[in-house]
């Protein structure tokens, strides 16, 4: 007996052993996340004292412990499709990229910049710069802070209330003795590299791991994204609640439980106090997949038209509470608010465009109304166009960086968002019939959210990004599942319709050229250079046709 107890004692040593250095392993990894929080707190104290002290250390300790308590909070939302440790890496990467490049902005703006009073306090964007100043000094009073949404104090830095709200409370909750607009840099980081890991459920549920792997990337790494997330603007929010919102769709239609739903729900609303607008936007696409990528299946339940209906009221109220002060007493309901507001906006930002560019002026003249809109939606589309901001110079350079960065993201995204319609209506194509309906859904949300932007925010070169990259996780998603049926399936035409795209934006070189140096090019006519371009696609499309006729080409 004394034998066989110290066989067995020896058998079971391994398993104690492991549980110890596996216990042992989980506090070594909690003391060493605490020991980095603690010294990354220190070096953001640092650099938010402008390098002349650590004062406020704690705030920033207090800020990385909440940044830490989303990630995981998001982490666990997705246990149930069992992610990959490298999608935790991959995470926190992108928050700290968006972290570290909020700090860059707040370090170098104000010897860098053109000396605006954003720029001087470290602010990449204008209207975060107004609009955090503005939380900070709401903070600080003595007033309830739900005022700041039903106010008017504080409208016309944040005409909807709920960043303000958010940023007001953060900040009283803090506590601080000044203001560190890095400690905001803190939350809008963290909170927008959620986007990551629900796009890359959104890719797992929708096509599979190879397009979310791809998705996830994208997600974590495309420009306007990780600039809006490196900002306190309300995108670096609305981009991972649509996200979410899309991801509890699908994984509600996968499972037909309610977890799902009521994650679609949580995103959906989230995104209301911050933008009534964007809820409008982010129903439509919801409404897209339920139509067209579920068939109406969901749609046929009582249930589901009665959220809808609920959704829709209370986005209703929300439309006519924030704008109905502006409008004349004519517009009495929310439907004809929205399309005054629309009308008036899209039509201010056309002037504007024009009014402020020469080469716009001179193309727009001759054209009607209509028209003039029509070129700016579409000139919209374009921007960030590459070849302007390779080629137009800036009296800074940082800026002009800047504007690269984010045209090559713009550049190499938006061929792909053109061939995903193209490459599901192909009947030829080894597409299932499911998979077709879900990407027309989301080509559908997309196409519409960037027309809607594109109108909205005229050919502006923030506004129009900005509000377009609302749906930057359906974007990326639809881009990451054309090149994998691209590498999968050998749809060279993808190829071609790249290359046919590139020939139209060669065009523009010598043009651009021509305005901004001494180039020597004869053509100056835009629309004469956009027809050269269009005929060249074409020719290439041609000769791509009869070569196939030929051989394999």
């Amino acid at each position: 007996m004394v034998y066989l107890h110290g066989y067995m004692s020896d058998l079971e040593a391994p398993e104690r052993h492991e549980w110890w250095y596996k216990l042992a392993r989980q506090w070594k990894a909690l003391i060493g996340a605490f020991g980095s929080a603690v010294g990354l707190a220190f070096l953001l104290a640092y650099l938010s004292n402008r390098f002349q002290g650590v004062e406020g250390w704690h705030n920033f300790l207090f800020a990385l412990g909440l940044a830490g308590l989303l990630l995981w909070g998001g982490w666990r939302l997705l246990r149930r499709e069992a992610p990959p440790r490298w999608l935790s890496g991959l995470l926190v990467g992108a928050a700290v990229l968006r972290l570290a490049l909020g700090s860059l902005w707040f370090v170098v703006l104000p010897t860098v910049g053109f000396g605006s009073p954003a720029e001087r306090s470290g602010y990449v964007m204008a209207d975060a710069y107004n609009r955090d100043r503005a939380a900070w000094r709401a903070a600080n009073s003595d007033r309830p802070l739900i005022k700041l949404i039903t106010g008017r104090v504080y409208r016309k830095v944040d005409q909807y209330g709920g960043l303000l709200f958010l940023s007001a409370t953060y900040y009283r909750i803090l506590n601080g003795n000044a203001h560190r607009p890095l400690l905001m840099i803190v939350l809008t980081a963290a909170f927008s590299a959620l986007a990551v890991i629900f796009v890359w459920g959104m890719g797992k549920l929708a096509f599979g791991e190879q397009v979310a792997q791809l998705a996830a990337w994208l997600m974590a790494l495309y420009p306007e994204a990780v600039l809006l997330g490196s900002s306190q603007m309300r995108e670096a929010f609305l981009i991972p609640l649509v996200a979410l919102s899309i991801y509890g769709l699908l994984r509600w239609q996968r499972d037909h439980q309610w977890q799902g739903a009521v994650l679609c729900a949580i995103g959906l609303l989230l995104t209301y106090p911050l933008s009534p607008p964007s809820s409008a936007l982010t129903l439509f696409a919801l409404l897209s997949l339920l139509a067209i990528g579920d068939n109406g299946r969901l749609l046929r339940q009582k249930g589901v038209w009665l959220a809808i209906g609920l959704v829709i009221v209370l986005i209703g109220i929300g439309i006519w509470f924030s704008w109905g002060r502006f409008a004349p007493q004519k517009y009495n309901n929310p439907l004809s608010l929205a399309a005054w507001w629309f009308k008036i906006s899209a039509g201010l930002q056309t002037r504007m465009s024009i009014r402020d560019s020469g080469w716009i002026q001179k193309v727009a003249r001759p054209l009607p109304p209509w028209g003039r809109f029509t070129l700016m939606a579409l000139y919209g589309v374009s921007r960030p166009l590459l070849p302007a901001a390779l080629i137009a110079q800036s009296e800074k350079p940082f800026w002009q960086a800047i504007a690269i960065w984010r045209a090559v993201g713009w550049t190499l995204l938006l061929p792909f968002l053109l061939a995903a319609p193209l490459l599901a209506l192909r009947r030829s194509s080894a597409i299932t019939a499911s998979e077709r309906r879900l990407v027309l859904a989301l080509c559908l949300a997309v196409w519409v959210g960037i027309l809607v932007a594109s109108m909205r925010g005229g050919a502006d070169l923030w506004d129009n990004p900005r509000y377009r990259a609302m749906l930057a996780a359906p974007q990326v998603l639809l881009a990451a599942w054309v090149w994998v049926c691209y590498r999968q399936r050998q749809e060279k035409w993808i190829k071609h319709l790249a290359i046919a795209l590139g020939l139209i934006l060669l065009w523009f070189v010598p043009w651009y050229l021509r305005r901004y140096t001494a180039f020597i090019w004869p053509l100056s006519d835009f629309f004469l250079t956009l027809g050269l371009g269009l005929v060249s696609a074409t020719l290439y499309g041609g000769i791509v046709w009869w070569m196939k006729r030929k051989r394999n080409f």
